[in-house]
């Protein structure tokens, strides 16, 4: 069987184990289904995610026209603490940035390849723990905008890390933590604004990925450079496809590539 289409990061469905789907355009996949089977993957060409033009992608699945253009790209989606929206104030469309900046927004500590701090919208937990590759995750702060999430966030991230290890996450190198006790030490650095939203009483998440072997010396795949690549499917964990032979493929990082995928 042969699927084509444009890469967009992988659909997750959280349950005792964690499901991930592929939208391939006229085919709907469920990830789990291929583990344990060969699998190919071959680039084709590029698909802008906004444009839907053949234009080499240049970040976050856009082409550079469009990166510097669409709201989806402003610079408060990577630094919340940007956000102006509650002030009236547009960065590139003020009503696209108030359906989402004004929106509940959560801050939340999650351990994939050690505690880190985030900030995401609160309809997108759990789903943004999964595609970090958190195996456990606890909401600390719950906000009714983005801004205040991001200066907790900025706040927070003195005392913690803000990037996740991806290799570490990979070879499932982590450590339990106690989440609840990080919680309640960090509770202190919240900003005044934001004190008021801190959560008192909640328990971590733990996430269980579909992993049958994680790699040891985990190698990434570059589809633009290494445009043709075969191997048996032996997990899944954050956004990344994980192969026997240890190449490992990031498909959030690569949203806007147009590829062929054979079983």
């Amino acid at each position: 069987m042969i699927y084509t289409g444009v890469l967009k990061k992988m659909m997750t469905e959280n349950g005792s184990e964690i499901n991930y789907y592929l939208d391939m355009k006229t085919d709907f996949l469920n990830v789990n289904q291929l583990l344990d089977k060969e699998i190919s993957l071959k680039f084709v060409t590029y698909e802008c995610l906004n444009c839907h033009l053949e234009k080499k992608i240049y970040r976050q699945g856009f082409c550079k026209s469009c990166f510097f253009d669409t709201p989806n790209a402003g610079d408060w989606i990577m630094k919340p603490e940007l956000s102006r929206a509650h002030l009236g104030e547009e960065d590139r469309d003020l009503e696209y940035e108030k359906s989402v900046q004004l929106k509940p927004h959560i801050v939340y500590l999650a351990n994939s390849s050690n505690v880190k701090v985030g900030v995401t919208r609160k309809t997108q937990v759990p789903t943004r723990w999964i595609d970090q590759g958190a195996h456990e995750a606890i909401e600390i702060v719950e906000v009714p905008n983005r801004y205040l999430a991001g200066i907790t966030e900025v706040a927070l991230k003195e005392f913690v890390a803000d990037k996740t290890n991806w290799r570490k996450m990979l070879k499932n190198d982590i450590e339990d933590e106690s989440l609840v006790e990080w919680r309640d030490k960090l509770k202190q650095y919240i900003p005044e604004e934001a004190k008021p939203y801190f959560i008192e009483h909640n328990t971590e998440t733990n996430l269980n990925f579909p992993v049958l072997k994680y790699p040891e010396k985990p190698k990434s795949l570059n589809l633009e450079k290494t445009p043709t690549f075969s191997g048996k499917l032996v997990g899944i964990k954050g956004q990344y496809l994980i192969f026997e032979d240890e190449t490992v493929f990031n498909v959030r990082s690569n949203e806007g590539l147009v590829v062929e995928l054979s079983i």
